[in-house]
């Protein structure tokens, strides 16, 4: 799955010859899994027309204040446009559009557009070998980017002029593996890479039966997502879930029983920097496993257990450059419990939940957490939808570690 995944890129589109190959380029993003808008210049219909656009990104595109076809002159809100926006891309950036976004000129609604947007621009040159060279093109490229706008290069080729040289926009592949290296250069968990433990185990009694819990996993995939999303390789170690995951920086690493995830993250552990043990292992396992199945003979049934092995204080005790995360599910005593549990078990972090507390635990959408660290830190929170515990979650260790 792309970086760009569930963006909101808005592309800008100005009068060049270049324009043509917006079509090519929004398909692309629309592949990636982006959402797209298209705001246009009045020059550039000239070159790629908006129905084709429209119905390429699936919405209106605009290139006027007001629609004045329509009777009611619906206004198109420049501040809208640009507030909806995770990416502006500009492309092609011509010398005429460029001059006017680096000197503050606001006379189409692209460029209204552009002083309203409060996300990360992109900008592609697209023009003839000698405007691309002169001095005032230059000085809007230096502006520009001293502006915080990122520009992507143009190439050197065949010109519409004919000539050959520098000026030619980069093609629509090369805009979007522009994008999607500078975003991904600038994730905070770039080149580090995480374990994260989801869902319950199942204990076998025998063939059929087993011993589990009510987890669905929802928390520890929003977990691996959301570091997934910062730039992070993520191991996900999951036991038997419904929960489903599409991330290229994530791999999934299906288990079953409480041995079998032992096993799965002692074998990654030694090389991650960050784990997060977000799972349900359960803390006993039938004795024996009857190797068919059990008849109901009798009104009672006794069973055997014994402890499964600690996985979180087994990491905690191998614990050497990693960042260790336990939670802590409890029903009393809950903020003793959870301290007691961060000190005996080596972890750098603990996360406490309470079944006590409506809308957190099992099989829901949301958690109410509090945070507690081995410098004694606490940080309690409000309930949260679990996308955004995962996101807090993930900003905290991010900044221990970056510290």
């Amino acid at each position: 799955m792309s970086i760009l995944s569930g963006k909101n890129i808005l592309l800008g589109i100005s009068g060049g010859i270049a324009a043509y190959k917006t079509a090519s380029l929004v398909r692309l993003f629309i592949k990636s899994g982006a959402n797209v808008k298209v705001v246009m210049t009045p020059a550039s219909k000239d070159f790629i027309t908006p129905l084709t656009l429209s119905t390429l990104s699936k919405h209106p595109v605009h290139s006027s204040f007001v629609n004045e076809e329509d009777d009611n002159s619906v206004w198109n809100n420049h501040v809208d446009l640009g507030l909806w926006a995770d990416l502006f891309v500009i492309a092609p950036a011509t010398a005429n559009t460029m001059s006017k976004m680096s000197n503050g000129v606001c006379d189409n609604l692209l460029l209204a557009t552009y002083l309203s947007a409060k996300c990360p621009v992109y900008f592609a040159p697209a023009m003839d070998l000698d405007m691309y060279k002169h001095q005032t093109t230059l000085e809007s490229f230096k502006k520009l980017k001293s502006f915080g706008n990122i520009m992507i290069p143009a190439t050197s080729g065949e010109l519409a002029s004919g000539l050959v040289g520098e000026g030619r926009m980069a093609e629509p592949e090369d805009i979007v593996a522009f994008i999607e290296k500078d975003i991904l250069d600038k994730l905070p968990l770039k080149g580090k890479k995480v374990l994260v433990t989801a869902g319950p185990t199942y204990e076998a009694i025998d063939p059929v039966r087993f011993i589990g819990n009510h987890s669905s996993g929802k928390m520890g995939f929003e977990i691996a997502k959301a570091a997934a999303n910062l730039g992070a390789e993520v191991v996900l170690i999951t036991g038997p879930t419904h929960q489903k995951v599409s991330h290229s920086f994530i791999e999934v690493i299906p288990v079953t029983s409480a041995q079998n995830m032992y096993d799965a993250t002692h074998k990654y552990y030694n090389n991650v920097d960050v784990a997060i043990l977000s799972a349900a292992v359960a803390d006993f396992k039938p004795k024996e496993m009857a190797t068919q199945k059990i008849k109901k003979k009798t009104d009672t049934l006794t069973l055997e257990l014994e402890k499964t092995k600690d996985i979180l204080a087994s990491l905690g005790d191998i614990k050497k450059q990693q960042y260790l995360v336990g939670f802590a599910l409890e029903t009393n005593n809950e903020l003793e419990n959870a301290k007691e549990k961060l000190k005996r078990k080596n972890l750098n972090l603990i996360v406490l939940n309470s079944l006590n507390d409506k809308g957190a635990g099992f099989k829901t959408d949301t958690n109410k957490v509090t945070f507690i660290d081995d410098k004694e830190n606490i940080t309690e929170f409000q309930l949260k939808s679990k996308v955004e515990v995962a996101s807090d979650l993930l900003n905290k260790i991010t900044k221990e570690i970056n510290a």
